[in-house]
């Protein structure tokens, strides 16, 4: 057997940026060619991006994406062989009572298309819908390569096997049909979404496999963000006994160069993969990041609360787009504290970001003005409070679209779950990057960023002051959140119990939890559904986000969980 070079390219597309996307590949393909691979292996769909969604129900879009990949294929160096992750036509669809498209692969090679492959598996859970869009391919996606029988597989065609899941999601598994017609190599092509513990889940899937039908897998991974979804990188190659022989950077874009020479790897490196809490701190780092830049953006602007969400948001956006991006806005009332105005001032000094300071004190009066005819009567409540949450977002707004920023949302995931937010006020914003976390993670996030400062022999950025104090959104005199809300640590493990861990009432009453709080807590959840629905993008970096893949009715009888309340 001929020595096999294979380049796994670790890209970050652009939905939708065809040319942008093609030069991308074709790069990696030069440099891959200057140094004698023989395959260069791209992410699922990544000529279009991931996830191209409605944008391929326009027949001009899916036009062009099959002239992009023709003229690619130009392009490409000759007798390196490319598999383009792309959406396929589907010839004589309408005749058949079929989807027009496939998700697919086409291997690019000497000028032209030569072999062409169908994504077999298409979810439709979470945050997936690749049902609406593309038919199931039914081919066995076999390509002969130097003597060698590769099997070509993309994303969830790895992701059914029933002994690991305990059961199937689909009827078929496409690993059987291919180590029916025996194959030496599996490659899976993906755009596999992030979140807390993917990647683990991901190499013990693999290892599975390998082990299973003692066949070495290629895994390439798609990187960057689109929206909400952020996806990691983290190339992986496992032999035939399941160990992970290499591993490729996390949420970064590189070509990884590998060797495989009789039945041996060479070349491979085994990048370590990040601790648990850097792993998310990268993760919302480069969703901030693509998100502004992807959109057209450079600069953002965060409300300075002085609390621990918009202390950590500011922190994030340093880091993702540099201090002279960043314009952090105090807007104090009078029931801001000194403490505070000085802990948002400190951080801000801390982080090198520069201030703007407007007490909201007048226009808080201006409206108390305007309103008071038709409030006469009426006693002073949420309703006030609200108001002064709209005028800061009103005042964000206002500086972003003068100099062409965009706003971050600084709340986090147990705020978004009860609605213990504003709707147009603190909740308004581009994109919100911690309403994945719950406050109990964003202080230990806090708390892991703080420790990695003082590890590089620098003074934290956080101030301590803000750990200690107690949470507060400062809309009347001596408010704290736990005059609304159980406390954070009580609150959130009712809301991972349920949300996360999908357990019951009952269960989570068992766990130690009164029942009545328990019953409380769903309320409040189903109760703010109307506020998630008009809420900031949040970036993605749980199981069960509150994103594109929480599809609940806004207007609904959710069950009241009578019994709990009645117990």
């Amino acid at each position: 057997m001929n020595e096999l070079r294979l380049g796994l390219a670790q890209l970050n597309p652009v939905v939708g940026d065809l040319v942008g996307n093609s030069e991308k590949i074709l790069q990696a393909a030069k440099q891959c060619a200057f140094q004698s691979v023989s395959l260069l292996i791209t992410p699922e769909l990544s000529l279009c991006g991931y996830p191209p969604q409605d944008l391929v129900l326009d027949p001009l879009f899916v036009e062009n994406c099959q002239t992009a990949l023709h003229n690619l294929a130009l392009k490409i160096p000759p007798k390196i062989g490319v598999l383009v992750g792309t959406i396929l036509p589907n010839p004589d669809w309408w005749q058949k009572g079929e989807k027009p498209l496939f998700n697919g692969a086409a291997l690019l090679l000497d000028g032209r298309i030569r072999y062409t492959f169908y994504k077999h598996l298409l979810p439709d859970y979470d945050v997936f819908d690749e049902h609406r869009y593309f038919q199931p391919g039914t081919q066995v996606n076999l390509l002969r390569w130097q003597g060698l029988r590769l099997g070509i597989t993309i994303c969830e065609d790895l992701w059914n096997d029933e002994q690991f899941w305990s059961g199937r999601r689909y009827p078929e598994d496409p690993m059987i049909h291919l180590m029916e017609r025996g194959v030496d190599l599996v490659i899976n092509m993906s755009a596999s979404p992030y979140w807390q513990g993917k990647g683990s889940l991901r190499e013990s899937l693999l290892a599975h496999h390998a082990r299973k039908y003692r066949v070495p897998l290629i895994y390439v991974n798609q990187v960057g963000a689109t929206d909400q979804l952020i996806f990691d990188g983290r190339n992986v190659i496992v032999d035939e006994t399941g160990q992970v022989i290499h591993r490729g950077r996390a949420f970064q874009s590189e070509v990884q160069i590998v060797t495989y020479r009789q039945g041996q790897w060479h070349d491979t490196r085994i990048h370590t993969a990040p601790d648990p809490w850097a792993e998310v701190w990268q993760a919302l780092v480069l969703g901030i990041r693509d998100y502004v830049h992807k959109s057209g953006f450079q600069r953002v602007v965060v409300g300075l609360s002085g609390g621990i969400d918009s202390s950590v948001v500011a922190a994030l956006a340093v880091q993702a787009l540099g201090a002279n991006h960043v314009l952090g806005v105090l807007m104090p009332s009078p029931y801001t504290s000194d403490m505070s105005v000085a802990d948002a001032l400190t951080l801000a000094a801390n982080l090198g970001i520069q201030t703007e300071k407007i007490p909201i004190h007048d226009l808080m009066a201006d409206y108390d003005a305007s309103l008071a005819p038709l409030f006469a009567g009426y006693a002073p409540d949420v309703t006030e409070e609200n108001i002064q949450s709209r005028i800061r977002g009103t005042l964000l707004m206002a500086i972003a679209n003068k100099f062409h920023a965009l706003v971050l949302a600084t709340g986090n995931k147990s705020e978004l779950a009860v609605g213990y937010c504003t709707l147009y006020g603190d909740m308004c914003g581009a994109l919100a990057p911690i309403g994945d976390l719950y406050k109990t993670q964003v202080y230990a996030l806090a708390r892991w960023y703080n420790e990695q400062v003082q590890a590089r022999g620098k003074t934290a950025l956080i101030p301590e002051s803000i750990f200690t104090k107690a949470p507060s959104a400062e809309l009347k005199p001596g408010q704290t959140d736990q005059d609304t809300l159980p406390p954070y640590p009580i609150l959130d493990d009712i809301l991972q119990r349920w949300l996360g861990a999908r357990q019951t009432p009952e269960q989570i009453a068992l766990a130690g939890h009164d029942p009545t709080l328990v019953a409380q807590v769903m309320q409040m959840v189903q109760r703010a559904e109307f506020k998630r629905f008009q809420a900031a993008p949040v970036l993605k970096v749980s199981e069960r986000a509150f994103d594109r893949g929480w599809r609940v009715p806004i207007v609904a009888q959710p069950p009241r969980h009578q019994l709990l309340l009645d117990s």
